[in-house]
């Protein structure tokens, strides 16, 4: 996949109840890459993607898909390819 990355996501499970995320930015070198995402329903929330996590299709897939409904009885909020979540004010 190439860098910097697409601009529009989506997560194979709800997160923050939502699927559809967007690029607010991205940085870091090599390994140490990162995404910045929010939902595009609930654009104050932010959530930090590692780049390798984000290339896997276990968690989420380039541009925006519709998924089935019965996915959605996991969240993979606690796996380890979200290293932060804030709300902006």
């Amino acid at each position: 996949m190439r860098w910097p990355p697409n601009r529009a996501w989506t997560s194979t499970k709800k997160l923050e109840g939502c699927r559809h995320f967007q690029v607010k930015q991205f940085g870091g070198i090599g390994k140490g890459r990162w995404i910045e995402l929010f939902p595009v329903l609930k654009k104050e929330i932010r959530i930090r993607v590692l780049w390798s996590e984000l290339k896997k299709d276990t968690y989420w897939r380039s541009g925006w898909l519709q998924l089935p409904e019965e996915e959605d009885s996991f969240s993979h909020e606690s796996t380890s390819c979200i290293q932060a979540k804030t709300k902006v004010e």
